[in-house]
């Protein structure tokens, strides 16, 4: 089988990942396996998914036309309120 070494894991991740292993009588080991496989095996979500209502886009934006649309809003003089 084959192994994996996480280095420089911040003390914050490490601690939630112990108090996770903790409360599923896990070690930290399969704890962390239990979490990457959730991970990898859950649906790929959609990018516009993430974002709050108003914002979402009426139809799915492809990643590669993220940059054009953000090319097209400065061109058109549009500024971000949020600045």
């Amino acid at each position: 089988m084959s192994g994996l070494l996480i280095k420089d894991l911040p003390p914050e991740l490490h601690r939630r990942l112990k108090e996770e292993a903790a409360r599923y009588h896990r070690s930290m080991t399969r704890q962390a396996l239990a979490l990457l496989e959730q991970a990898l095996t859950a649906p790929a979500r959609n990018a516009a998914d993430l974002l709050p209502g108003p914002l979402k886009p009426a139809k799915p934006v492809a990643p590669g036309d993220v940059v054009a649309i953000i090319r097209k809003g400065r061109e058109s003089g549009k500024t971000n309120p949020a600045r």
